[in-house]
């Protein structure tokens, strides 16, 4: 039986994450000197594994988290699918203590099942998975490709997995990210599997 693996990563950091500006959709935002180490270190560490395809979202951040094995000349692919949700006036935006009160309180609506909730002028976890629902469907589409490298956001990342691994979007913080950290599973034509959850071990000292 052919098993199509995957690899999904968050991009590296950025001055964004350190400084707690929203980035969302919205801000195209580039690698720090601390998120091109990171994005150094998980090259180093998969270098050996022949992805078939990579897939980043459309912003800069995940492309440049993945650039050494788009040095390798392997196949690209840019999908809007794996963008950031939108935290709509947020973006771009340090949140405030009463910004803090409103984000946490749509969190809360969320976890609570209300995923059509949103930030103002932003958008809902229930808007983002079908967005990723075209980029699933196209994943599974093609069987030829049997080991692929996503690079993605935090949020969208939460979403996805729910998605991929059959949770309601109310279930999303149950998905841990960090900086550069990776979700590994198998696709077996009817069922994903984790193998690998939240691994960091690339990043350790001794990784490169």
């Amino acid at each position: 039986m052919s098993v199509k693996k995957i690899y999904l990563i968050r991009h590296g950091q950025t001055d964004f994450n350190v400084r707690g500006i929203v980035q969302g959709s919205g801000v195209d935002s580039a690698l720090n000197e601390a998120g091109r180490r990171q994005a150094a270190r998980f090259f180093a560490a998969y270098r050996h594994i022949a992805f078939d395809k990579v897939y980043t979202s459309l912003l800069r951040r995940t492309h440049e988290s993945v650039q050494g094995f788009l040095d390798l000349g392997l196949p690209h692919e840019q999908h809007p699918g794996l963008n950031e949700i939108s935290w709509g006036v947020r973006e771009g935006t340090r949140i405030t203590a009463e910004e803090d009160e409103e984000y946490h309180s749509v969190l809360q609506q969320w976890r609570a099942g209300q995923t059509s909730a949103r930030l103002e002028g932003g958008e809902s976890p229930d808007e983002m998975a079908a967005r990723q629902r075209a980029f699933i469907e196209l994943l599974l589409s093609r069987p030829e490709e049997q080991t692929v490298l996503i690079c993605m956001h935090g949020r969208a990342m939460r979403a996805i997995l729910c998605q991929l691994l059959g949770y309601p979007l109310s279930q999303m913080d149950s998905f841990e990210h960090h900086n550069l950290c990776l979700y590994q599973l198998d696709y077996t034509g009817s069922m994903f599997t984790v193998r690998s959850f939240l691994d960091m071990r690339h990043l350790q000292e001794t990784a490169l």
